[in-house]
């Protein structure tokens, strides 16, 4: 499992009942998490006094409760800073268990010796985009919601790599990739955050498990003749990390070589010390 570890803005305090309790910055929030289905004992007072909580409602969906809380705030990680936000569907705009693919990309990128250029794709509010710019990689950003890329670009401004040499997309990915085929654009690296389920603009359904073939084999196509790396991350239950780790390999090192690893991505809880687990990821390198 790679573990985030090297967080100071950020903590996960404890997870239990299918709830967890977090720190960011200096505002504790209580959200669910359907992985924490262990009951270890509640010790921390801050169970009983978070700034918000998440509630979830019977009739489907949820809502904040927000005692003390504004509605954004900054946290650093790093020399990366990002814009947290509770969202009315629990999230916050940050998955601080990505912050070891953000490590590999920022120790991947730079140690290429050359220019590299990354695409980001289902890119979200951007935090992996600002890492790789960080590491002095050319990125083109692209996500299918207009508000997130704005939301990319304030984490890019705060960061302090706006600046920087970076493309905003706001398209449906998989289309975007045959359009950058078709026109002969090439990528050394590319990263994807493919969401479990969604529709596209004219209805399209989306299943991951039913689409990520096809995706992969249509970015293999992007890649450039000698390709740094690609990363794809799942939060799709069920899908194991060994099932990414053997489409990476029939697909990349079938036609560059190099090899994959796939692991658990995890936060450990300071309280209990467990590692609450949080998806899967699979990085392929030539």
């Amino acid at each position: 499992m790679w573990v985030s570890d090297k967080w100071t803005d950020y903590e996960l305090i404890d997870a239990s009942r299918g709830e967890k309790l977090e720190r960011w910055g200096d505002r504790v929030l209580l959200r669910p998490d359907p992985q924490a289905i262990w009951d270890t004992p509640r010790t921390d007072p801050r169970w009983n006094r978070p700034d918000a909580a998440y509630r979830r409602s019977s009739s489907g969906g949820g809502a904040w409760e927000k005692n003390r809380l504004p509605a954004s705030w900054s946290i650093r990680y790093g020399k990366l800073t990002f814009q947290v936000k509770p969202m009315s569907f629990k999230h916050t705009g940050i998955f601080p268990e990505q912050a070891a693919n953000w490590d590999w990309v920022m120790e991947k990128i730079p140690a290429a010796g050359r220019p590299i250029r990354v695409l980001n794709l289902f890119a979200y509010t951007g935090a992996a985009t600002c890492a790789a710019l960080a590491a002095g990689a050319e990125v083109c950003h692209v996500d299918a919601a207009k508000g997130m890329v704005a939301w990319a670009k304030e984490n890019a401004l705060c960061s302090g790599v706006a600046d920087r040499s970076v493309r905003w997309i706001v398209d449906d990915c998989l289309k975007f990739c045959q359009r950058e085929i078709r026109r002969g654009r090439r990528y050394d690296a590319v990263i994807m955050d493919p969401p479990s389920y969604g529709r596209g603009p004219g209805g399209e359904v989306w299943r991951l498990e039913d689409n990520l073939w096809g995706l992969v084999t249509t970015v293999c196509e992007l890649l450039s003749d000698e390709p740094l790396f690609v990363l794809i991350n799942s939060y799709t239950t069920g899908l194991s990390p060994s099932v990414l780790t053997y489409i990476a390999e029939s697909v990349f090192t079938r036609k560059f070589g190099g090899h994959s690893d796939a692991q658990e991505l995890g936060l450990r809880a300071s309280d209990s010390g467990l590692i609450l687990p949080c998806g899967a990821a699979c990085r392929w390198e030539r």
